[in-house]
């Protein structure tokens, strides 16, 4: 209920056309700024109107001033878990359907594309030397992630810093899809959100029923350090 109340406090910040605008003149109303904008982006999902976005900011004004309450509190609070979870859960059949047209078209109009029985689909861009590795292997990888709209989510890349990790401790979708290249390859992966972060996705970057894209090098498999 804490992250729920510190959203519920940051969607009253998110962007209104009926707010007023507060110049951002010190860095503690910027810092501010950055809460509600940062929160906010939690809240993207729930595609709330302009009217539910000043009910919420009248409730938090009236509790912030000591004003009595315009509705019972009591008898609301227990709604929020099951509005929440219902939003969340249509914004999430939506996306999982916007993915599913994406994956499709991809195996249709891509060249040497396969699609696995889990519903992943890959395309090998470079096939590399050497090994491949196994589920329970660690990995030295760069990789480039997108969503089906090209937003970009998380890239080693633009970090300029490979990544190392078990691979059989990430989502299932790179589980399957890395074992498909040698070292010093490279793979093009797109994972439906079951293999990925599902309905609840990975806020505030990736929507619940999100389709993820990955452009991924596998650098190398890290071999484990004898034993003496």
């Amino acid at each position: 209920m804490k992250t729920l109340a510190l959203i519920l406090i940051a969607s009253a910040l998110f962007s209104c056309n009926k707010q007023a605008k507060v110049s951002l003149s010190n860095d503690e109303l910027k810092t501010f700024y950055t809460v509600g904008h940062t929160m906010g982006q939690r809240m993207k999902n729930l595609s709330l109107t302009d009217d539910e976005i000043a009910a919420v900011n009248m409730g938090l004004t009236d509790a912030a001033k000591g004003t009595e309450a315009q509705v019972n509190p009591d008898e609301f609070r227990v709604k929020i878990q099951e509005l929440f979870k219902g939003r969340m859960t249509k914004a999430a059949v939506s996306e999982k359907e916007k993915g599913k047209a994406y994956l499709e078209k991809f195996v249709k109009e891509e060249k040497d594309v396969v699609k696995t029985e889990s519903g992943l689909a890959f395309k090998i861009l470079s096939e590399g030397k050497g090994n491949n590795p196994k589920p329970t292997d660690t990995v030295k990888v760069h990789y480039h992630g997108k969503l089906i709209d090209g937003t970009v989510f998380d890239s080693s890349k633009d970090r300029g810093q490979p990544i190392t990790f078990p691979l059989n401790r990430v989502i299932k979708g790179w589980t399957e899809g890395v074992q498909k290249v040698k070292e010093g390859g490279k793979i093009k992966l797109v994972i439906p959100s079951d293999l990925a972060y599902q309905d609840s996705g990975a806020p505030p970057k990736i929507p619940g029923g999100a389709t993820l894209i990955f452009d991924v090098e596998l650098i190398e498999i890290v071999k484990e350090p004898k034993k003496k």
